[in-house]
């Protein structure tokens, strides 16, 4: 069983060791050509005021993580592994979608991107296609088994479809509005992937899934290196709503769809913080539950500095992550 878990181990912690290189030499290349396309970002005016120095940060530095993670993949993790299409899929469509609508803010071409409903309507469009070919024969033996913790995997049947599109298109959407702070979005982002990778890697039936992640992992930490405070180039959207597509395709592949939500705890506790505050706006007419959501803006105007947030939610993450993966194997 040792041998087993060293021999899936090596190639993973290689893809990892891999991408992190190529993202830490290409790093410094992207954000000249990013700053030569004069591809900076925008700050909301109401927003903390400590934002206002990242005016002009080149933008679009998800495509640097995606990049290198999709040639990685087609490279050396693709042929006769057939399920990473799936999380290649969820990756360049997203990280495509994405470049979208940084591209329109950051040159001006339409100044507030794409409409959201717009973006939600390709994320459904993008997730219905990634769950249709979870379903094609001989891809996964069970797609629509699911593990639920102390019971084992229980086929949901038709309830599983709208369940697993919920699930990537929410996790897209969940990382996206995460990606507030510097450093904030990549950091849990990793943790996450790190976990599912592990899961992969102790489950022993989804080595190639467990190489995915570790490619995903080291790219984002090599990404973290650029991105931390004070940030040289932000993810945006072609980053944070590819990281959350994929990160939602790999639980699907690993069955562990109930799980997700808890290593993807931070991201989860920034949406209920954004809904709360939107329906509190409304039922009290006017008035804020929070100073600012999500949750970080509002831990920064009380007073936490920037790294503050990042770092505790980063322990947030890794203690989620923990959690799930003592979960996963329940």
């Amino acid at each position: 069983m040792a041998h087993s878990f060293l021999t899936l181990l090596l190639p993973a912690a290689i893809f990892g060791v891999a991408s992190f290189t190529l993202c830490m030499f290409a790093g410094p290349y992207v954000i000249r050509f990013l700053r030569r396309m004069k591809a900076g970002t925008m700050v909301r005016v109401d927003g903390p005021q400590t934002h206002l120095i990242k005016v002009g940060t080149p933008v679009m530095g998800g495509l640097l993580f995606s990049g290198v993670t999709t040639l990685l993949t087609i490279a050396f993790n693709l042929f006769g592994h057939y399920s990473q299409l799936l999380n290649l899929g969820a990756l360049v469509s997203c990280s495509a979608l994405g470049a979208v609508d940084d591209l329109m803010k950051t040159l001006r071409v339409g100044s507030a991107g794409l409409r959201a409903r717009f973006k939600l309507a390709w994320t459904v469009v993008i997730a219905v296609v990634i769950v249709l070919a979870l379903h094609v024969p001989r891809l996964l033996a069970h797609p629509n088994d699911v593990w639920v913790p102390w019971v084992g995997f229980v086929d949901f049947g038709w309830a599983y479809w709208p369940l697993a599109i919920f699930a990537i298109v929410a996790t897209a959407h969940a990382v996206n509005l995460t990606d507030g702070l510097d450093g904030l979005a990549a950091g849990t982002g990793a943790v996450a992937f790190a976990t599912f990778g592990a899961i992969a890697l102790l489950t022993r039936d989804y080595g190639y899934t467990a190489d995915f992640c570790s490619t995903v992992v080291g790219a984002l930490l090599a990404f973290l290196w650029f991105n931390i405070y004070p940030a040289k180039i932000f993810m945006g959207d072609s980053g944070s709503l590819a990281l959350g597509a994929s990160l939602a395709t790999v639980a699907l592949l690993l069955n562990q769809l109930l799980v997700l939500p808890v290593i993807g705890f931070v991201f989860v506790i920034m949406v209920v913080s954004d809904i709360l505050q939107v329906s509190y706006f409304k039922y009290t007419g006017g008035r804020r539950l929070l100073r600012m959501a999500p949750l970080h803006h509002h831990l920064e105007l009380i007073g936490w500095h920037e790294n503050q947030i990042t770092q505790r939610f980063w322990i947030v993450s890794m203690v989620a992550g923990v959690a799930g993966l003592a979960l996963a194997f329940s």
